[in-house]
Protein backbone atom coordinates (compact mmCIF):
# COMPACT_ATOMS: atom_id res chain seq x y z
CA UNK A 1 0.00 0.00 0.00
CA UNK A 2 3.07 2.36 -0.15
CA UNK A 3 2.77 3.13 -3.44
CA UNK A 4 5.22 5.81 -4.34
CA UNK A 5 6.38 6.67 -0.44
CA UNK A 6 8.42 5.02 2.26
CA UNK A 7 5.58 4.15 4.29
CA UNK A 8 1.98 4.86 4.72
CA UNK A 9 1.91 6.69 8.45
CA UNK A 10 5.16 8.54 9.65
CA UNK A 11 4.52 9.26 13.36
CA UNK A 12 6.86 12.19 15.09
CA UNK A 13 7.34 11.52 18.72
CA UNK A 14 6.78 7.92 20.41
CA UNK A 15 5.32 9.16 23.56
CA UNK A 16 1.95 7.79 24.50
CA UNK A 17 0.11 9.87 21.75
CA UNK A 18 2.82 8.48 19.12
CA UNK A 19 2.80 5.07 20.23
CA UNK A 20 -0.90 4.82 20.77
CA UNK A 21 -1.44 6.17 16.94
CA UNK A 22 0.83 3.52 15.41
CA UNK A 23 -0.14 0.23 17.69
CA UNK A 24 -4.19 1.04 16.42
CA UNK A 25 -2.66 2.06 12.72
CA UNK A 26 -0.25 -1.34 12.50
CA UNK A 27 -2.76 -3.10 13.90
CA UNK A 28 -5.32 -2.47 10.76
CA UNK A 29 -2.35 -3.44 8.33
CA UNK A 30 -0.74 -0.69 6.87
CA UNK A 31 2.83 0.63 6.99
CA UNK A 32 3.69 2.80 9.95
CA UNK A 33 7.22 4.79 11.11
CA UNK A 34 7.96 6.44 14.82
CA UNK A 35 10.29 8.83 14.77
CA UNK A 36 11.71 9.86 18.18
CA UNK A 37 14.62 12.64 19.10
CA UNK A 38 15.32 10.58 22.18
CA UNK A 39 17.47 7.79 22.66
CA UNK A 40 15.47 5.63 25.02
CA UNK A 41 11.74 6.22 24.90
CA UNK A 42 10.24 7.56 28.21
CA UNK A 43 13.22 9.40 29.49
CA UNK A 44 13.61 11.64 30.87
CA UNK A 45 10.55 11.63 33.21
CA UNK A 46 8.78 14.96 32.39
CA UNK A 47 5.22 14.37 34.32
CA UNK A 48 3.81 13.79 38.00
CA UNK A 49 3.03 10.03 36.75
CA UNK A 50 -0.72 9.74 37.82
CA UNK A 51 -3.46 8.24 35.47
CA UNK A 52 -6.53 7.21 36.31
CA UNK A 53 -8.01 3.51 36.43
CA UNK A 54 -9.44 2.24 33.65
CA UNK A 55 -13.25 2.05 35.88
CA UNK A 56 -11.89 5.62 37.15
CA UNK A 57 -11.71 6.43 33.11
CA UNK A 58 -15.39 4.89 32.25
CA UNK A 59 -16.72 7.39 35.06
CA UNK A 60 -15.16 10.17 33.79
CA UNK A 61 -15.26 9.76 29.73
CA UNK A 62 -18.01 7.75 29.65
CA UNK A 63 -18.36 8.08 25.75
CA UNK A 64 -15.02 6.70 25.46
CA UNK A 65 -15.80 3.19 24.39
CA UNK A 66 -13.33 0.25 24.78
CA UNK A 67 -11.17 1.09 27.97
CA UNK A 68 -9.82 -1.67 28.63
CA UNK A 69 -8.36 -2.84 24.80
CA UNK A 70 -7.06 0.68 25.15
CA UNK A 71 -5.27 1.04 28.48
CA UNK A 72 -3.34 -2.01 29.27
CA UNK A 73 -1.41 -0.95 31.68
CA UNK A 74 1.14 -3.58 32.89
CA UNK A 75 1.79 -4.54 36.79
CA UNK A 76 5.51 -3.91 36.47
CA UNK A 77 4.82 -0.09 35.11
CA UNK A 78 2.13 0.67 38.28
CA UNK A 79 4.15 1.84 41.19
CA UNK A 80 1.40 2.26 43.23
CA UNK A 81 -2.99 2.13 43.66
CA UNK A 82 -4.72 4.78 45.03
CA UNK A 83 -8.41 5.35 45.77
CA UNK A 84 -8.42 8.69 47.56
CA UNK A 85 -7.14 12.38 46.39
CA UNK A 86 -7.04 14.97 48.50
CA UNK A 87 -7.27 18.55 47.33
CA UNK A 88 -5.64 21.00 49.58
CA UNK A 89 -5.90 25.10 50.56
CA UNK A 90 -3.23 27.35 50.95
CA UNK A 91 -4.40 26.77 54.88
CA UNK A 92 -4.07 23.07 54.78
CA UNK A 93 -7.54 22.64 54.82
CA UNK A 94 -8.19 19.22 52.77
CA UNK A 95 -11.21 18.46 51.02
CA UNK A 96 -10.92 13.91 50.52
CA UNK A 97 -12.37 12.42 47.42
CA UNK A 98 -13.01 8.70 46.25
CA UNK A 99 -10.54 8.52 43.01
CA UNK A 100 -9.65 4.58 41.66
CA UNK A 101 -5.79 6.00 40.12
CA UNK A 102 -2.46 4.57 39.04
CA UNK A 103 1.07 6.04 40.24
CA UNK A 104 3.08 4.84 37.17
CA UNK A 105 6.60 4.08 36.58
CA UNK A 106 6.27 6.33 33.61
CA UNK A 107 9.44 4.79 32.10
CA UNK A 108 8.10 1.29 31.91
CA UNK A 109 4.28 2.14 30.85
CA UNK A 110 5.76 4.25 27.69
CA UNK A 111 8.35 1.47 26.76
CA UNK A 112 5.27 -0.77 26.93
CA UNK A 113 3.30 1.04 24.79
CA UNK A 114 6.19 1.35 21.94
CA UNK A 115 6.33 -2.63 22.64
CA UNK A 116 2.67 -3.12 21.57
CA UNK A 117 3.07 -1.07 18.42
CA UNK A 118 5.91 -2.88 17.39
CA UNK A 119 4.21 -6.30 17.86
CA UNK A 120 1.40 -4.60 15.63
CA UNK A 121 4.39 -4.31 13.32
CA UNK A 122 5.38 -0.15 13.82
CA UNK A 123 8.94 0.40 13.30
CA UNK A 124 10.47 2.89 15.61
CA UNK A 125 13.64 4.70 15.01
CA UNK A 126 14.98 6.72 17.99
CA UNK A 127 17.92 8.87 18.09
CA UNK A 128 15.99 10.74 14.93
CA UNK A 129 15.79 14.46 15.70
CA UNK A 130 13.45 16.01 12.79
CA UNK A 131 14.89 18.76 11.25
CA UNK A 132 11.93 19.85 9.55
CA UNK A 133 8.32 18.48 7.81
CA UNK A 134 7.69 19.53 3.81
CA UNK A 135 4.39 17.99 2.73
CA UNK A 136 4.86 14.35 2.73
CA UNK A 137 8.55 14.34 3.32
CA UNK A 138 10.46 14.50 6.54
CA UNK A 139 13.79 15.34 6.97
CA UNK A 140 16.26 14.62 9.71
CA UNK A 141 18.94 16.36 11.35
CA UNK A 142 21.50 13.27 10.14
CA UNK A 143 19.93 14.89 6.49
CA UNK A 144 17.98 10.96 6.07
CA UNK A 145 14.77 11.34 4.53
CA UNK A 146 11.41 9.74 4.92
CA UNK A 147 7.96 10.05 3.12
CA UNK A 148 4.72 9.02 4.01
CA UNK A 149 1.02 9.54 2.98
CA UNK A 150 0.23 11.36 5.91
CA UNK A 151 2.10 12.27 8.84
CA UNK A 152 1.17 12.98 12.34
CA UNK A 153 3.21 15.28 14.96
CA UNK A 154 2.53 14.01 18.24
CA UNK A 155 5.86 15.69 19.76
CA UNK A 156 4.68 17.80 22.08
CA UNK A 157 4.14 21.52 22.41
CA UNK A 158 7.42 22.28 20.54
CA UNK A 159 5.72 19.74 17.68
CA UNK A 160 7.93 20.23 14.49
CA UNK A 161 4.81 20.10 12.37
CA UNK A 162 2.55 22.05 15.16
CA UNK A 163 5.13 25.00 14.37
CA UNK A 164 5.56 24.71 10.50
CA UNK A 165 1.60 24.01 9.97
CA UNK A 166 -0.32 25.83 12.72
CA UNK A 167 -0.48 29.52 13.75
CA UNK A 168 -3.18 29.06 16.63
CA UNK A 169 -1.17 29.50 20.81
CA UNK A 170 -1.48 27.48 23.74
CA UNK A 171 -1.46 28.40 26.83
CA UNK A 172 1.64 26.18 28.10
CA UNK A 173 2.46 25.82 32.21
CA UNK A 174 6.13 24.93 33.21
CA UNK A 175 6.53 22.16 35.47
CA UNK A 176 8.93 20.92 38.01
CA UNK A 177 9.12 18.37 39.78
CA UNK A 178 10.98 15.85 42.16
CA UNK A 179 11.04 12.22 43.06
CA UNK A 180 11.66 11.90 46.95
CA UNK A 181 12.65 8.90 49.19
CA UNK A 182 10.44 8.63 52.13
CA UNK A 183 6.58 7.27 53.28
CA UNK A 184 3.94 10.16 52.34
CA UNK A 185 0.74 7.74 52.97
CA UNK A 186 -1.44 6.71 50.30
CA UNK A 187 -3.29 8.89 49.13
CA UNK A 188 -2.23 11.29 46.25
CA UNK A 189 -2.98 15.10 46.91
CA UNK A 190 -3.61 18.46 44.71
CA UNK A 191 -2.65 21.74 46.16
CA UNK A 192 -4.39 25.11 45.05
CA UNK A 193 -3.34 28.88 45.94
CA UNK A 194 -0.45 31.20 45.95
CA UNK A 195 1.89 28.04 46.27
CA UNK A 196 1.01 27.61 42.26
CA UNK A 197 -0.91 30.57 41.45
CA UNK A 198 -2.93 29.97 38.03
CA UNK A 199 -1.89 26.41 38.32
CA UNK A 200 -1.64 23.56 41.05
CA UNK A 201 1.28 21.76 43.53
CA UNK A 202 0.72 17.78 43.73
CA UNK A 203 2.41 15.35 45.81
CA UNK A 204 1.93 11.64 44.27
CA UNK A 205 3.04 8.60 46.38
CA UNK A 206 4.82 5.84 45.10
CA UNK A 207 5.89 2.24 45.95
CA UNK A 208 9.11 4.16 47.75
CA UNK A 209 9.23 7.68 48.29
CA UNK A 210 6.84 9.96 45.88
CA UNK A 211 6.29 12.27 43.16
CA UNK A 212 6.01 15.94 44.26
CA UNK A 213 5.80 19.48 41.61
CA UNK A 214 4.03 21.96 40.68
CA UNK A 215 3.15 24.06 37.21
CA UNK A 216 1.93 27.52 37.25
CA UNK A 217 1.09 30.18 35.14
CA UNK A 218 4.11 32.66 34.66
CA UNK A 219 1.80 35.75 34.18
CA UNK A 220 0.11 34.88 37.64
CA UNK A 221 3.66 34.48 39.29
CA UNK A 222 4.17 38.25 40.04
CA UNK A 223 7.62 38.04 38.67
CA UNK A 224 8.34 35.32 41.08
CA UNK A 225 11.03 32.19 39.13
CA UNK A 226 9.26 28.73 38.98
CA UNK A 227 11.90 27.24 40.51
CA UNK A 228 11.08 29.16 43.67
CA UNK A 229 7.92 28.17 43.45
CA UNK A 230 8.71 24.74 43.20
CA UNK A 231 11.78 24.92 45.69
CA UNK A 232 9.44 26.36 48.10
CA UNK A 233 6.41 23.48 47.96
CA UNK A 234 8.82 20.33 47.19
CA UNK A 235 11.07 21.19 50.33
CA UNK A 236 8.04 21.08 52.60
CA UNK A 237 8.26 17.51 52.17
CA UNK A 238 10.83 15.50 54.21
CA UNK A 239 12.92 12.83 52.16
CA UNK A 240 16.68 12.81 49.92
CA UNK A 241 15.85 14.07 46.26
CA UNK A 242 16.55 11.13 43.85
CA UNK A 243 15.61 12.92 40.56
CA UNK A 244 14.60 16.68 39.34
CA UNK A 245 12.78 17.00 36.18
CA UNK A 246 10.81 19.60 34.17
CA UNK A 247 8.75 20.04 31.30
CA UNK A 248 5.87 21.76 29.99
CA UNK A 249 1.62 21.42 29.60
CA UNK A 250 -0.62 23.05 27.18
CA UNK A 251 -3.58 24.18 29.71
CA UNK A 252 -5.84 26.38 27.51
CA UNK A 253 -7.06 22.98 25.91
CA UNK A 254 -7.74 21.63 22.41
CA UNK A 255 -6.70 23.50 19.58
CA UNK A 256 -9.55 24.54 16.77
CA UNK A 257 -8.14 21.51 14.05
CA UNK A 258 -6.05 18.52 14.39
CA UNK A 259 -5.93 18.16 10.45
CA UNK A 260 -4.84 20.15 8.05
CA UNK A 261 -4.31 18.31 4.20
CA UNK A 262 -1.89 15.14 5.29
CA UNK A 263 -0.94 16.35 8.12
CA UNK A 264 -2.49 15.75 11.74
CA UNK A 265 -1.70 16.45 15.37
CA UNK A 266 -2.28 14.13 18.58
CA UNK A 267 -1.79 14.70 22.42
CA UNK A 268 0.52 17.57 23.66
CA UNK A 269 0.63 19.24 20.34
CA UNK A 270 -3.33 19.45 19.80
CA UNK A 271 -3.49 20.80 23.34
CA UNK A 272 -5.12 17.04 24.39
CA UNK A 273 -4.44 17.77 28.15
CA UNK A 274 -7.62 18.79 30.37
CA UNK A 275 -6.94 21.89 31.60
CA UNK A 276 -8.88 21.57 35.03
CA UNK A 277 -6.94 18.80 36.35
CA UNK A 278 -3.80 18.46 34.21
CA UNK A 279 -4.67 14.38 32.71
CA UNK A 280 -2.65 14.58 29.57
CA UNK A 281 -1.72 10.42 29.64
CA UNK A 282 -4.80 8.76 29.07
CA UNK A 283 -6.21 11.69 27.01
CA UNK A 284 -3.35 11.75 24.42
CA UNK A 285 -4.00 7.91 24.03
CA UNK A 286 -8.03 8.48 23.52
CA UNK A 287 -6.82 10.93 20.63
CA UNK A 288 -4.00 8.69 19.56
CA UNK A 289 -6.07 5.55 18.97
CA UNK A 290 -8.89 7.70 17.36
CA UNK A 291 -5.96 9.27 15.24
CA UNK A 292 -4.39 6.04 14.26
CA UNK A 293 -7.85 4.11 13.24
CA UNK A 294 -8.70 7.31 11.01
CA UNK A 295 -5.47 7.10 9.29
CA UNK A 296 -5.78 3.19 8.33
CA UNK A 297 -9.24 3.80 7.09
CA UNK A 298 -8.30 6.77 5.23
CA UNK A 299 -5.60 4.64 3.59
CA UNK A 300 -7.56 1.38 2.97
CA UNK A 301 -11.18 2.45 2.06
CA UNK A 302 -10.61 6.60 1.44
CA UNK A 303 -12.11 8.16 4.28
CA UNK A 304 -11.36 11.27 5.23
CA UNK A 305 -8.82 12.34 7.65
CA UNK A 306 -11.15 15.23 9.19
CA UNK A 307 -13.12 12.45 10.68
CA UNK A 308 -10.41 12.20 13.39
CA UNK A 309 -11.58 15.27 14.46
CA UNK A 310 -15.71 14.46 14.56
CA UNK A 311 -14.95 11.56 16.35
CA UNK A 312 -12.97 13.23 18.99
CA UNK A 313 -15.69 15.70 19.59
CA UNK A 314 -18.22 12.68 19.95
CA UNK A 315 -15.85 10.93 22.57
CA UNK A 316 -14.00 13.61 24.18
CA UNK A 317 -16.33 16.86 22.98
CA UNK A 318 -18.05 17.44 26.42
CA UNK A 319 -15.64 16.45 28.74
CA UNK A 320 -12.75 18.77 27.08
CA UNK A 321 -15.81 21.60 27.06
CA UNK A 322 -16.48 21.28 31.20
CA UNK A 323 -12.57 21.27 31.56
CA UNK A 324 -12.11 24.44 29.72
CA UNK A 325 -15.02 26.25 31.36
CA UNK A 326 -13.72 24.77 35.07
CA UNK A 327 -9.85 26.14 33.84
CA UNK A 328 -11.46 29.64 33.18
CA UNK A 329 -13.28 29.81 36.02
CA UNK A 330 -10.69 28.23 38.64
CA UNK A 331 -7.61 31.14 36.81
CA UNK A 332 -10.38 33.81 37.63
CA UNK A 333 -10.96 31.99 41.30
CA UNK A 334 -6.79 31.78 42.13
CA UNK A 335 -6.50 35.51 41.63
CA UNK A 336 -8.14 35.76 44.70
CA UNK A 337 -6.61 36.25 48.01
CA UNK A 338 -5.79 32.66 49.69
CA UNK A 339 -7.58 33.21 52.66
CA UNK A 340 -10.60 33.59 50.16
CA UNK A 341 -9.74 30.99 48.60
CA UNK A 342 -10.27 29.11 51.58
CA UNK A 343 -13.16 29.85 52.18
CA UNK A 344 -14.25 28.80 49.11
CA UNK A 345 -12.84 25.23 49.33
CA UNK A 346 -15.91 23.67 51.91
CA UNK A 347 -18.33 21.37 53.09
CA UNK A 348 -21.08 23.33 51.06
CA UNK A 349 -18.60 23.79 47.83
CA UNK A 350 -16.79 20.39 47.86
CA UNK A 351 -19.27 18.84 45.27
CA UNK A 352 -18.92 22.04 42.93
CA UNK A 353 -15.08 21.76 43.07
CA UNK A 354 -14.81 17.95 42.39
CA UNK A 355 -17.11 18.54 39.33
CA UNK A 356 -14.62 21.18 38.13
CA UNK A 357 -11.62 18.99 38.64
CA UNK A 358 -13.39 15.94 37.08
CA UNK A 359 -14.36 17.57 33.65
CA UNK A 360 -18.14 18.19 34.49
CA UNK A 361 -20.81 21.18 34.38
CA UNK A 362 -19.48 22.79 37.80
CA UNK A 363 -23.16 24.18 38.86
CA UNK A 364 -24.97 21.57 36.78
CA UNK A 365 -27.05 24.46 35.11
CA UNK A 366 -23.90 25.98 32.14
Amino acid sequence: MTHDFDYDLIVIGGGPAGSTVARYAAEAGISVLVLDARGSIGTPLQCGELVPTNDEMRRLCPDVPDMDDLFQTPNHAISRTCDTMNIITPSGKSLSYNFEGYILNRVAHDEALVELAKQAGAKYLVKSFVEHVDENIVTLRNGDKHSAKVIVGAGGHKDPVRRKYWSEKSVNIPVKFELKDGDYGDAVELHFGSMAPGGYAWMFPKSRGANIGLGIQKNFAKGKPLNKYSSDFIDKYDGETTYKGAGSLPMSGTIKTFVKGNMMLVGDSAGMVLPSNGAGITIAMVGGRIAGQTVANHILNGEPLTNYEKMWQQQMGKVMKNSKRSFKIGSLMFRMPDRLLDLFFNRLTKGIVWRAVTCRKMFWIF
